[in-house]
């Protein structure tokens, strides 16, 4: 009965508030508003480098609360963000379809969401067969069927990954969040893959951030999880990441798969629309930043010293060589494939948003991308963490000069009272039923057998869960047992992470720094100290994740 008490509310915090049905004269009533969304892509155009240029890439990318109230389990959208695909010598299809794709977002399979985006880190392999988001998070919740969950290996001692998605600050509004993945020689290549005679690359893929309060690794894909496709079609081998160099033209762009809505016409027929308030960050002058130097790096940029390291030579920094890069200049021009219609309508009749009638895509610099606004259809808005600019909530249904229906923005005086849609509203949705994420308990399974070192210990998180997690050694972690790697493999693994531990400290310099704004700041409930004897070689991984019991 408890849970459906909290089902109930929750079905009622998504409910939009209507007027009542408007009446336009004797025996006639207008139907009330119906529901309706808005969804697509922002393009980001950007210089094409040297192919040479296959060794990872860096971005800033900025972060804000994308919706004044965040609507529920529908909404799914990233901020800007990339695909980085290994290269290949056939044009892409989704039979080989296979790529990293994480980033900062909303999706509809987070549980414990706020308005403030998570980051996820996005690993595709083959056609969508598992995915990776994270130490102990991927497609699905099943454990007996794994997909993708094993995916990602914990690399630092200082940062503890919830399944739900990597938390920022709860209230970042316009600072940049910047990431990179470069490849690190922590792995040996293989020639044979679970007994079979597929091969198995050396690249770990690894995830580096530069945040306020944390820069560094922090996670890496295991070479495994690319080729494990390969284990059922071994043509397949050696087309993935864990052996290809990296494409560095690379698509930047925002995917928007849900924002609500909602539709209704007038006394004349026309239709009109509103959208659930939406922010872009803003700068001094009223622009809109949203990505700042994107760095493409050759192998060499990190991989030689690493590895000169790993065998004998001199202590590698770990921060990336600028000699070994080229900073991808941004054109000042871009497109919007946003369109508006109601819910169930064919893809070919999604009608699109004019989005240049407000939006002008502008370079704030030669290396930052962004927008200005038409200023007389959108507002600025002052919140507690910052000034946003707030797009036009309204739009009326014309045709272009081609004879095209589009959404053009109106102001809200243009809008009918007849329409209800003054009226609607968009309340904040918080879904108190949210299962906990869980891990195996059987103590035959790889998170019990050899086990944790230490633990478990709690943190209290922003989003209002609670996350628990215990402290394993680094090579003993779930993720690399189930990579299959043999005890002497991931004992030199652990070998080289040792010397990665007692080297890299979490506030060194490893990403190129970026050259305007403030950054970002990881949830502070993220950062954890290795017990005391553990602080070299043991790692933090999440067991559960809940909602704190003061939420319910």
């Amino acid at each position: 009965m408890l849970q459906l008490h909290k089902f109930l509310i929750w079905k009622i915090s998504i409910c939009v508030i209507l007027a009542a049905p408007q009446s336009l004269g004797y025996g006639q009533v207008r139907a009330e508003p119906r529901e309706a969304e808005m969804a697509g892509y922002l393009l980001v155009p950007h210089e094409r480098v040297d192919e040479k240029y296959d060794g990872g890439f860096s971005v800033y990318v900025t972060a804000w609360p994308l919706l004044k109230n965040y609507p529920g389990r529908r909404f799914q959208t990233g901020l800007f963000g990339t695909w980085m695909f290994a290269q290949s010598d056939s044009p892409r299809s989704m039979e080989t379809y296979s790529d990293i794709e994480g980033g900062l977002g909303w999706w509809r399979d987070t549980r414990f969401a706020t308005e403030t985006p998570k980051f996820i880190m996005g690993g595709v392999a083959k056609s969508f067969s598992e995915w990776a988001n994270g130490p102990g998070a991927g497609k699905g919740r099943d454990w007996s069927k794994p997909n993708g969950k094993y995916g990602v290996a914990q690399l630092s001692q200082h940062v503890v990954w919830p399944p739900d998605g990597l938390n920022l600050k709860q209230g970042t509004s316009g600072e940049l969040f910047g990431y990179g993945y470069l490849p690190l020689p922590l792995a040996d290549a293989k020639e044979t893959t679970a007994g079979q005679q597929v091969p198995t690359g050396d690249q770990c893929w690894t995830l580096f951030l530069n945040t306020g309060n944390f820069k560094g690794p922090v996670a890496f894909f295991t070479p495994h999880f690319w080729t494990k496709p390969s284990l059922k079609d071994a043509s397949l081998a050696g087309q993935f990441l864990d052996s290809r160099p990296a494409n560095p033209n690379k698509a930047i762009q925002m995917e928007t798969q849900y924002i609500p809505a909602f539709q209704a016409e007038d006394a004349n027929g026309l239709t009109y629309a509103r959208i659930a308030p939406t922010s872009f960050p803003s700068d001094q002058a009223g622009n809109s930043p949203v990505v700042h130097r994107v760095v493409a790096y050759q192998k060499n940029a990190l991989w030689d010293a690493v590895q000169s390291w790993f065998d004998g030579g001199v202590p590698a920094s770990g921060q990336v060589d600028s000699e070994a890069s080229v900073v991808q200049a941004f054109e000042p021009r871009g497109g919007s494939t946003w369109r508006l219609y109601p819910q169930g309508t064919p893809k070919e009749q999604k009608i699109a948003i004019d989005w240049t009638g407000f939006a002008t895509p502008i370079n704030l610099d030669s290396s930052t991308y962004g927008y200005r606004w038409n200023q007389d259809l959108v507002t600025q808005t002052k919140t507690s963490d910052g000034t946003l600019t707030q797009l036009p909530e309204y739009f009326r249904l014309t045709k272009n000069d081609k004879g095209d229906q589009q959404w053009v923005a109106i102001p809200p005086s243009d809008v009918p009272l007849e329409t209800g849609l003054a009226n609607v509203q968009f309340p904040r949705s918080v879904d108190l039923s949210a299962e906990p994420y869980v891990t195996p308990e059987d103590p035959t399974s790889s998170w019990q057998t050899p086990g944790p070192a230490a633990g478990p210990f709690q943190a209290q998180l922003g989003d209002g869960s609670v996350l628990t997690y215990s402290w394993y050694r680094f090579a003993d972690q779930p993720a690399l047992l189930n990579a299959d790697l043999t005890p002497e493999e991931r004992a030199e693994m652990q070998r080289k992470v040792e010397m990665i531990h007692r080297s890299w400290t979490q506030d060194g310099e490893y990403l190129p720094p970026p050259t305007r704004g403030e950054l970002a700041d990881l949830d502070p409930a993220l950062l954890v100290t290795p017990p005391q004897g553990l602080e070299i070689g043991f790692v933090p991984i999440a067991t559960r994740q809940e909602r704190a019991a003061s939420e319910e």
